[in-house]
């Protein structure tokens, strides 16, 4: 079976893993500014990717947040209708800030790695110069 240019060897493609390990902190993100139910934050992170992000898997992200502790569910009724709702915790909030981090400085690696060339001044140097001191290796690369 041929594989299709946006599908990687196991089947998914790399925007559904970008999406897969992005989603606590959307989902942290945006019960970090109000509490909401499960309709509201699709479409609201529909709305604020102009429909790229559309998360098919939010509820399992939900009650994964929930079972470490980030999230609360309540419920609420609103025109004679009950609806559950998540909002996020304290020790939420100290994990949103937490992930926040760690994407900016991925994110920030990721860019620095894809803008940098393959070589760098340090790395054009004969390998036997900075092998001085190791008479063995520096005879392996002047041969």
């Amino acid at each position: 079976m041929a594989r299709t240019a946006n599908k990687d060897v196991g089947g998914h493609s790399f925007e559904d893993y970008f999406k897969r390990a992005t989603s606590p902190l959307l989902v942290l993100h945006l019960l970090n500014e109000e509490p909401m139910y499960g309709y509201k934050m699709t479409q609201e992170l529909k709305k604020r990717s102009n429909a790229v992000y559309n998360m098919s898997f939010l509820y399992p992200v939900l009650y994964r947040l929930q079972e470490q502790g980030f999230v609360t569910e309540f419920s609420k009724e609103i025109n004679h209708r009950l609806r559950n709702y998540y909002a996020i915790t304290d020790i939420g909030r100290d994990y949103l800030e937490q992930l926040k981090v760690k994407y900016q400085m991925l994110l920030v690696a990721v860019e620095d790695i894809m803008n940098s060339s393959a070589t760098s001044e340090s790395e054009t140097e004969e390998p036997a110069d900075e092998l001085e001191g190791d008479s063995e290796a520096a005879m392996v690369f002047a041969k």
